[in-house]
């Protein structure tokens, strides 16, 4: 495995790590049930919070759009997952997971390793 796909694996296991320690918390502190109104309205309790959700927006919608074109520029299979891991988990976990497959499909193609 190359170092490039060693770096984004673990980026993929600390964007799950680090994002789901903190949408537990928000569950245990919601009384153990997570409603989502109540997260989008966390998420823009201030300024400060509600300029992280929106470039957080954007560049998830940016990196969708690039994952299903490269996906499909590589033969990638499967493109759809990331779509549901990013809403049913993380961005931060399906970007860097889409990452490590695609380097892993590319270093296939080309029979060498990158890094």
């Amino acid at each position: 495995m190359s170092p490039l796909r060693i770096v984004y694996l673990l980026l993929a296991v600390l964007g799950l790590a680090m994002t789901w320690t903190y949408n537990l918390q928000f569950i245990s502190e919601a009384g153990g049930s997570f409603d989502i109104s109540d997260f989008m309205a966390a998420a823009n309790a201030n300024a400060a919070a509600s300029s992280l959700s929106w470039d957080l927006t954007v560049a998830c919608i940016a990196g969708l759009t690039w994952m299903f074109v490269e996906s499909r520029r590589l033969g990638m299979r499967f493109y759809w997952l990331y779509f549901l891991l990013t809403f049913g988990v993380a961005y931060a976990f399906a970007f860097p997971l889409f990452l490590f497959f695609r380097q892993g499909k590319m270093e296939a193609q080309t029979g060498q390793q990158s890094g």
